[in-house]
C-alpha cells in the first residue's frame, strides 16, 4: 500500500473481502483511491491533482447468475457491457443500456458510477432504474448491500439510486443485480428531417405524446438540418412504426421508414462524445429542443438528444481550448438555468472550466451532499474533489 502524495499505484481486487481491506488501509493511512474500470469516462468531472490509488476491476469482471425466468442478473462491476449482452442473449435478454462505446470497452460499473446512457434510456429509464441491489465496500472497511440478501443494511439509503452518478465518490461498487429486459428479434425505425428547429421539437412532441411505445425517441442536429428518430423492436417492428409514421405525416414532415437501421444508433450514440472536442450535456424539458438547437448553432455545434426527455448533447468536435472554454460559457449563458454538464473537453481546457457549473446551485443541496459524502466516505479518500461543489 502506497503512502499520500501522487505517485499512482494500481491494484486490482480479487474479491469483495480484498477490495475492502484495502478501501480500510486507504482510509487509514489518507491515500487517496480511484475506482476504475475500462477508463473510458475517466476525464468527466472536476480536475484534480489525481489519485494515489487506482483501485482497478479487472479482475472482478464476470456475470455471476442468470437467472433467465425472473429476468434479473448478477454481475461484478468490471464485466464488459458488450460482454454480458453476448451471454444475456443466448436467452433472448439484454440489459437495456446502450451508451456510447458499449460495444468496445465500457463496463457495467463505470456505466451506473456515471449514469451514462443511450437511446434505450427513453422506454428503460437511467441504469439507477435498472439496479435491484447493489454489493458496495465503503472507505471503513465495511460491505454493505442493499436489495437481495443482507450483509449490512445502511437504514434509509437505496444504496443503488445512490451510487448510480456518484463518480466513485462514495465508494466502490463491488456487485450488480440488475433488471433485465427481452431482447428485440428485429427492429425498425420511422425519421424525418427538417432544416427548421421548431418544426423538429413539435414533430418530436408529437411523438413523444402520441399512444405508441417506442423503444427510443431521438433527434439530431448538425450543420442547419436536423431529423427526429422513432424507434420500434419487436416481432414486427415495421408494423408498429408505421402508427409514427403517420403521427409524423400529421405533424407537416415527411417520413421514411428504415429497417436496417443499426448504424442510423450507432450515428446518434457517437453524437454523445468527441474525443479531443467538447461534448456539454444539457437537461431540459421536451419543449426546449429548439432553444438548446439555436445555442449550438452559432458555436458549429451539432445536438443528439431524448426526445421524449429533455436531455440533449451539444458536441463541438473540434474545439480548441479557448474554443471550448468560450463555448462552455456561451451555452451557460443562453440555456441558464437548464444544468449544462461537460463531459468530454480537451485536457487542457478543463482546468479553466467547472464541469458541473454549479457556481449559482443551491446552497441547501451542497450541504445535504456535503453531508451524504461524510456519512459514506468520512475519510475522504473516494475520488475527492472530482464531483460537484469538489466533493
Amino acid at each position: 500500500m502506497p503512502g499520500g502524495g501522487n505517485s499512482l499505484h494500481r491494484v486490482e481486487p480479487a474479491s469483495h473481502t480484498e477490495a475492502a481491506e484495502l478501501m480500510r488501509d486507504c482510509a487509514d493511512k489518507g491515500v487517496s483511491l480511484r475506482p476504475v474500470g475500462s477508463g473510458t469516462k475517466l476525464r468527466w468531472g472536476r480536475t484534480t491533482p489525481g489519485p494515489d490509488l487506482e483501485l482497478a476491476m479487472d479482475r472482478l469482471n464476470r456475470v455471476l447468475e442468470h437467472n433467465a425466468g425472473d429476468f434479473t442478473a448478477v454481475m461484478q462491476p468490471g464485466v464488459k457491457l458488450a460482454d454480458a449482452q453476448k451471454i444475456l442473449a443466448d436467452k433472448d435478454q439484454m440489459v437495456a443500456l446502450d451508451p456510447p462505446l458499449q460495444d468496445s470497452a465500457a463496463t457495467l460499473g463505470g456505466i451506473v458510477a456515471t449514469g451514462d446512457s443511450g437511446p434505450l434510456r427513453h422506454r428503460f429509464n437511467a441504469p439507477r432504474d435498472l439496479i435491484l441491489g447493489i454489493t458496495v465496500a465503503l472507505s471503513d472497511g465495511t460491505v454493505a448491500r442493499s436489495g437481495g440478501q443482507v450483509i449490512k443494511n445502511v437504514a434509509g439509503y437505496d444504496l443503488g439510486k445512490l451510487f448510480a452518478g456518484s463518480f466513485g465518490t462514495l465508494g466502490l461498487i463491488l456487485e450488480l443485480t440488475v433488471r433485465l429486459h427481452p431482447l428485440p428479434p428485429g427492429t425498425a425505425t420511422a425519421t424525418a428531417e427538417t432544416d427548421d428547429p421548431d418544426a423538429l421539437e413539435r414533430t418530436a412532441s408529437a411523438l413523444a405524446h402520441a399512444h405508441i411505445e417506442t423503444n427510443s425517441l431521438d433527434l439530431a442536429w448538425s450543420a442547419g438540418r436536423g431529423r427526429v428518430l422513432a424507434r420500434f423492436g419487436g416481432a414486427e417492428p415495421a408494423q408498429q412504426a408505421e402508427a409514427a409514421r403517420r403521427v409524423i405525416e400529421d405533424a407537416g414532415l415527411d417520413p421514411v421508414m428504415i429497417e436496417d437501421d443499426a448504424k442510423l444508433w450507432e450515428r446518434q450514440r457517437a453524437g454523445q462524445r468527441s474525443d479531443g472536442g467538447l461534448v456539454v450535456r444539457v437537461s431540459g424539458l421536451q419543449g426546449e429542443a429548439a432553444r438548446v438547437i439555436r445555442a449550438a448553432e452559432p458555436l458549429g455545434g451539432s445536438v443528439v438528444g431524448r426526445a421524449g426527455l429533455g436531455l440533449y448533447w451539444v458536441k463541438l468536435e473540434h474545439a480548441g481550448v479557448a474554443e471550448a472554454v468560450a463555448g462552455v460559457r456561451e451555452m451557460r449563458s443562453h440555456l441558464g438555468p437548464l444544468p449544462c454538464v461537460v463531459l468530454d473537453a480537451p485536457q487542457a481546457a478543463r482546468p479553466a472550466m467547472d464541469p458541473w457549473g454549479w457556481e449559482k446551485a443551491d446552497d441547501g443541496a451542497l450541504r445535504l451532499m456535503r453531508s451524504v459524502k461524510a456519512r459514506f466516505d468520512p475519510a475522504g479518500v473516494c475520488n475527492p474533489g472530482i464531483f460537484v461543489g469538489g466533493i
